[in-house]
């Protein structure tokens, strides 16, 4: 009886590995998010092996926002896109029509798994004195962001010295015009994505100060180390969203889209949330935010 439970059991397992499947997934995401995806993409794939006997691997592709939502516009087959702000994604819907215009209402937070912030990145001592947006309008100060036509980084940055000129300024708008154009001819180059302005700023030794995500400030600066730079948090900044989306019609001309849809749903998982707190973002979960505050 022993013998033929065993040769059950190993014809039951023959069976079930016959029927797993080699599925393979493209997330187009935005600059600074490799080491989070590629972290997550590991987690991930095995979690869903263990749920469903499956094999999933997950090919990235990083760059721009704004650059990686045309390129997908215009034929690059995402499962899903994980983007620095919901206008990429709304530019996808409306002029791709690949998903629909409501996406945002099918994950939490409006389908924002995690925030950031805009923060700035100085040379150790900060020999500038850069201490808030203000000090980088002044003569001589260079100043690294991103490429707002291409980045989601650079729109949040303008978006946020915009709201500091109107704060400073009580609400007028000539006047944070005035400032945002002072700020952007201390830029003395431009890059398409928020990595390349890092690249830009720490190995190039171009600029004053990086002005980019927290998140990639504080992964430059645990690259770098604490002895070459430092962060400076501005007195005004703004909650960064961004947000992840299924992309309908390639996942459902490629039959991929229960497993795209598990991907992003495990971006709210405890694991996923986790992963987001160890890689510097700021997880919606309490107690992920909670266990990586103090980092």
């Amino acid at each position: 009886m022993k013998s033929i439970a065993a040769i059950f059991f190993v014809f039951a397992l023959a069976l079930s590995s016959a029927g797993a499947k080699d599925l393979k997934l493209l997330n187009v995401s935005y600059d600074p998010t490799r080491e989070l995806y590629q972290e997550f993409n590991t987690a991930f794939a095995k979690h869903w092996q263990a749920k469903t006997g499956d094999k999933v691997t997950v090919q990235q592709s990083h760059g721009g926002s704004g650059k990686q939502a045309r390129s997908v516009i215009d034929g690059l087959e995402a499962d899903v896109v994980t983007l620095a702000l919901a206008y990429d994604v709304d530019a996808i819907a409306e002029k791709g029509r690949l998903l629909p215009k409501d996406w945002q209402a099918r994950l939490p937070h409006n389908s924002a798994p995690y925030t950031s912030t805009i923060v700035f990145l100085v040379r150790k001592g900060n020999p500038k004195g850069i201490k808030d947006w203000n000090d980088l309008i002044k003569p001589g100060v260079g100043i690294i962001p991103a490429n707002p036509k291409t980045s989601g980084a650079a729109r949040w940055t303008y978006l946020a010295a915009w709201g500091y000129a109107l704060k400073q300024n009580n609400g007028d708008e000539a006047k944070a015009k005035e400032f945002v154009a002072k700020f952007y001819k201390n830029v003395p180059v431009f890059d398409t994505g928020a990595r390349g302005a890092t690249t830009t700023f720490i190995q190039r030794g171009i600029g004053d100060v990086l002005v980019n995500w927290e998140n990639e400030a504080y992964a430059a600066l645990r690259e770098a180390g604490p002895d070459k730079f430092e962060i400076i948090t501005p007195s005004v900044s703004i909650l960064a969203e961004p947000t992840v989306a299924l992309v309908d019609r390639v996942t459902k001309r490629k039959g991929t889209a229960d497993v795209a849809k598990g991907y992003l749903d495990y971006l709210y998982s405890d694991e996923g949330q986790d992963i987001a707190g160890k890689n510097f973002y700021r997880p919606r979960s309490e107690k992920a935010l909670a266990k990586y505050a103090g980092q």
